[in-house]
C-alpha cells in the first residue's frame, strides 16, 4: 500500500515558492504562493504581515513571467496588508510602467523614496517617468498627476530600525553625502523658511533669501525648488558656480526640471561656457518649445565668440 504524502504546511509551501523562483521557474512559483495564501487564509491566523509577503512574492513571480495586471493585484492586496510596503511599491510601479501606466508608476516611485531615500531603482524610476511624462504631456504634467501618499514618520522609523538590525550590503555601501527623506516636521519648517525666503526675493534682497532657502535645505534637501529658488538668487548676486552647483542638484532629483536647465544655461553663459550652455537650452526647448525666454538667450549664446 503506497505511503500517504504529509500534507505541506504554509510555511513550507512559500519555501518551496521561494526556491522555484530563484530556479527562475515562476508560472510553479505562483502556484505554490498561491497554494501557501490559500492555507494561511484558511488556518484563520490573523497573519496580516505574513499574507503581505506572500502576495507580494507572488507578485514578483507574476512580475517576472509577464503578467503584470495581476501583479498589480497582488501588490495592491499586499499594500493593505503591509501599508507602505517598499518592495510591493516598487513592484507595482515596475508593473505599471511595463503597461504604459507612467503617472501611477512616478506615484509609487516617489513613494519608495520617501521611505527609503537611497534606493538607486526607485531613483532611476522616477527619472525615467519624468521623462516619458514630459514627452507625453508637455511642462505641466504634474498636473495631471495622482495624488502622492504622505508616508507616515512612524513606518520610516520602524523601517529605519529594522534595515539597523539587518543591514543590507547595498545599504551599508551608501555614502554619506545622499540625502535622507525628512520627516513631516521637517518639512513643515522647510516650507516655512522658503516662503520666508520667497518674500525677500520679491523684496530684491537675494543674500537674505540665500540664507533663509539654506536653512530650508538644512531641513529638506530634497526639495527641488529650493534649489532652483536659491540659484535665481545666487544668478543675481553674480555666483555663478554656486548657482551650477543649486541646478545639478535640482537636476539629480529631478532629471526633467525646466527652471534648473535654464537657470544653468544662465549661469554658463555668464562664465562664458557657451557648448553648456547651449546643450541646456535645447533641454528646456525639448520639454517647452514655445519658451520665449529660451528661445532668446539660445540666440545669445550662439552669437558669443
Amino acid at each position: 500500500m503506497p505511503q500517504k504524502r504529509r500534507s505541506q504546511s504554509w510555511t513550507e509551501l512559500k519555501q518551496a515558492g521561494n526556491e522555484c523562483f530563484r530556479a527562475g521557474q515562476y508560472g510553479e512559483a505562483v502556484n505554490l504562493y498561491s497554494q501557501s495564501i490559500q492555507l494561511l487564509e484558511k488556518s484563520g491566523q490573523k497573519k496580516k504581515e505574513d499574507l503581505g509577503i506572500l502576495y507580494s512574492n507572488r507578485a514578483a513571480s507574476y512580475l517576472k513571467d509577464g503578467n503584470c495586471s495581476e501583479c498589480i493585484k497582488d501588490c495592491t492586496t499586499s499594500l493593505e496588508l503591509i501599508p507602505f510596503g517598499f518592495k510591493a511599491l516598487l513592484r507595482r510601479a515596475s508593473a505599471y510602467e511595463a503597461l504604459e501606466r507612467y503617472r501611477q508608476a512616478y506615484v509609487d516611485y516617489k513613494t519608495v523614496l520617501q521611505i527609503d531615500w537611497n534606493i538607486p531603482a526607485a531613483h532611476d524610476g522616477v527619472n525615467r517617468m519624468t521623462k516619458a511624462l514630459t514627452d507625453i504631456d508637455g511642462p505641466s504634467w504634474r498636473e495631471k498627476l495622482p495624488p502622492i501618499p504622505t508616508v507616515p514618520m512612524s513606518v520610516k522609523e520602524s523601517l529605519a530600525q529594522a534595515a539597523s538590525l539587518a543591514p543590507s550590503p547595498q545599504q551599508n555601501s551608501v555614502t554619506d553625502n545622499k540625502k535622507k527623506a525628512p520627516g513631516p516636521e521637517a518639512v513643515k519648517k522647510a516650507k516655512a523658511l522658503k516662503e520666508e525666503g520667497n518674500v525677500f526675493v520679491k523684496k530684491g534682497e537675494h543674500k537674505k533669501a540665500v540664507e533663509k532657502y539654506t536653512q530650508s535645505l538644512g531641513q529638506d534637501p530634497t526639495e527641488v525648488t529650493t534649489y532652483t529658488n536659491r540659484a535665481l538668487c545666487y544668478l543675481s548676486l553674480k555666483m555663478y558656480k554656486e548657482a551650477i552647483n543649486d541646478c545639478d542638484e535640482a537636476l539629480r532629483l529631478d532629471s526633467a526640471n525646466i527652471k534648473a536647465f535654464y537657470r544653468r544655461a544662465q549661469a554658463n553663459k555668464e562664465l562664458k561656457n557657451k557648448k553648456s550652455a547651449i546643450e541646456d537650452l535645447n533641454s528646456v526647448l525639448k520639454n517647452d518649445p514655445n519658451n520665449m525666454a529660451a528661445q532668446k538667450l539660445l540666440q545669445e549664446v550662439q552669437k558669443m565668440k
